[in-house]
């Protein structure tokens, strides 16, 4: 097991209640549990947006570096793939 630090944290009263409660109901042993649960939940998502900004800046990127199309001709392209999209539908 690593190293255990202890780390005093103020909170609301209704946060306190909330932890105490997930103890008092044994969903947790003790409010130490919940707290590194939430930290373990927050780290991930916090993960997540990382990793979901980076793919966001690699496709930016990947749009400048690309082919640049003119507002008429994104359009053109942009009806010519619905147009086909409801040919298809229609055909079925």
């Amino acid at each position: 097991m690593s190293k255990l630090e202890r780390i005093t944290v103020t909170m609301t009263e209704e946060m306190a209640a909330q932890i105490r409660s997930a103890v008092d109901s044994g969903e947790y042993a003790t409010t130490s549990e919940v707290v590194r649960d939430a930290l373990r939940d927050w780290s991930d998502l916090q993960e997540r947006r990382k990793a979901s900004l980076d793919r966001l800046r690699a496709m930016v990127e990947e749009g400048r570096n690309g082919p640049f199309l003119d507002g008429e001709t994104a359009m053109a392209e942009l009806r010519s793939r619905v147009a086909a999209k409801v040919a298809l539908r229609d055909e079925i």
